[in-house]
């Protein structure tokens, strides 16, 4: 097994009531998106060993679910 193990963990969050995803990088670091490509390149385009406040922050997104 290797010793890498854990070392990282990504979270991708679904907003209820929203069109909208929260990713979360292994640094604590978070982005919101619309579209889960866009979220999953930002975490797995992280550089090792950043800072949480090193990650620039994202537009608010531009659409939310209406309720029916």
């Amino acid at each position: 097994m290797s010793s890498q193990a854990g070392e990282r963990l990504y979270r991708v969050r679904w907003l209820p009531g929203t069109d909208i995803l929260r990713g979360s990088c292994h640094c604590g670091a978070e982005r919101l998106a619309e579209e889960p490509i866009e979220l999953w390149e930002w975490l797995l385009g992280h550089p090792r060993g950043h800072q949480a406040a090193a990650v620039p922050a994202s537009d608010p997104p531009t659409r939310l679910a209406m309720p029916a």
